[in-house]
């Protein structure tokens, strides 16, 4: 019971994670590629509930921030001029679940002041909306990448299992190849022999399948397993017997055996799919800008400056660590169950 109340838990937090990322035009409050060049590496917005005198307001706001003189990247609030947070306001147009046009955002400030819930980077682009849109990336290629890898785990497994033979020896040679080689230097060598200067929306289609790719062996190599040792159960011989096709066997009795492991497996490889998405665009082999992403939102943190002065430009690396812990805890319990 505690089990179940846990991987419930699990479950609810990472989709609300996901929630938040496929409708990122309405819980952020800007455009992504939006630049306030007034503002560069401004810091997460203060939001306050009180004035100065002391007197407390149940409706929060921010007052206007000012570039201190002479001083890049330091800013002082102007306490003289406070705004109010609104919530439920029209905004930057978007396209709300990428189909459906809208205007409306979760919330927002009225014009000169702005709300940045985690600072600027430096032309002065809304963090907090770039790393909503960003996992709409690195998140969506981690899942994506991962349907393709199972795919062609649980055909490659499923037939080298059933058939055996010739084609046995084939599929689990080629697993041991891929299972030998490292799979990070693997996909910088396929990312190498692809051309650098592509449209976001091919890179993206791009890393996907380079992803996916590499991925397949290790769910091949168990679902040949499960595949084996099902296809000599008796009902399945009794089954074959009373004149049930190969492909009747595996749909019906071999593959409904798999979904266990191929669920597990689907847990594992996302977040490690969207490490790979992660590090690719870090080092500038992923989906360029302006279009975010978690990787090449990081990609600023290779200048030194701005390490040691923005530190809430971390953000979107943080952010990974509770969203890998909890894929790393529901496979746990995942496999417990199964077991």
């Amino acid at each position: 019971m505690k089990q179940d109340k846990r991987t419930a838990i699990l479950l609810v937090c990472l989709g609300v994670l996901h929630f938040a990322v496929l409708f990122a035009g309405f819980f952020s409050p800007y455009d992504f590629s939006e630049q306030d060049r007034r503002l560069p590496f401004a810091p997460p917005t203060r939001i306050h509930f009180v004035e100065v005198p002391g007197k407390v307001h149940w409706h929060p706001f921010v007052c206007l921030l000012v570039e201190r003189s002479g001083v890049f990247g330091t800013y002082d609030e102007d306490r003289q001029k406070c705004f109010p947070i609104h919530f439920l306001v029209r905004g930057t147009p978007y396209k709300l679940g990428g189909m459906f046009e809208s205007n409306w955002h979760l919330f927002g400030v009225n014009a000169p002041a702005r709300v940045f819930v985690m600072g600027t980077d430096g032309y002065g682009r809304d963090v907090f909306s770039r790393f909503l849109y960003g996992g709409q990336i690195s998140l969506f290629a981690g899942l994506l990448a991962t349907v393709l890898s199972l795919g062609f785990g649980v055909l490659l497994g499923t037939a080298a299992g059933f058939y055996g033979g010739w084609l046995d020896a084939v599929i689990m040679r080629c697993v041991e190849l891929f299972l030998a080689l490292p799979w990070l230097y693997l996909l910088f060598a396929l990312r190498a022999f692809l051309p650098l200067n592509i449209d976001p929306g091919q890179a993206f289609l791009l890393l996907i399948a380079v992803i996916g790719s590499v991925g397949w062996a290790r769910p091949a190599r168990l679902i040949r397993g499960v595949v084996l040792s099902a296809k000599e159960r008796h009902y399945v011989l009794a089954a074959r017997v009373f004149g049930g096709s190969n492909s009747y066997l595996m749909r019906r009795h071999i593959l409904p055996q798999t979904c266990s492991i191929i669920l597990t497996q689907a847990v594992l490889l996302i977040p490690q799919y969207v490490l790979a998405e992660v590090t690719l665009s870090f080092l500038g082999l992923g989906v360029g800008e302006p279009v975010p992403s978690w990787g090449n939102m990081l990609a600023t943190l290779q200048q030194y400056h701005v390490m040691v002065s923005y530190w809430w430009m971390v953000f979107p690396g943080l952010a990974l660590i509770p969203v890998f812990f909890s894929y790393v805890l529901l496979a746990s319990a995942l496999q417990t169950r199964a077991t």
